[in-house]
């Protein structure tokens, strides 16, 4: 544990960060999920749950939860499975 005052704070900062960061990601992780599930099962609300699903990627990369790339890669595949989905 540090001695100095504003490293003490910093240790209290990043815990609450962490905490919040990983109670996000889980959000995300299971938005995207749920979405799969639809996909598979051929629900009528994929397409809404797409939209979601891609507001909330863009949200986690905005808070840098994950990376940009990352983002982008997951919308894709995001997209080939709806779009999959919906040629069958």
């Amino acid at each position: 544990m540090p001695n100095i005052k504003s490293a003490v704070k910093r240790v209290r900062t990043n815990k609450t960060k962490n905490t919040q960061n990983r109670v996000k990601r889980s959000e995300l992780r299971t938005t995207l999920r749920s979405f799969r599930e639809a996909v598979e099962e051929k629900a009528p609300e994929s397409q809404d749950m797409l939209k979601v699903a891609i507001k909330k990627v863009d949200q986690a990369a905005a808070k840098n939860l994950i990376h940009k790339n990352a983002a982008s890669r997951k919308k894709s595949q995001l997209q080939k499975a709806f779009n999959a989905a919906q040629a069958k």
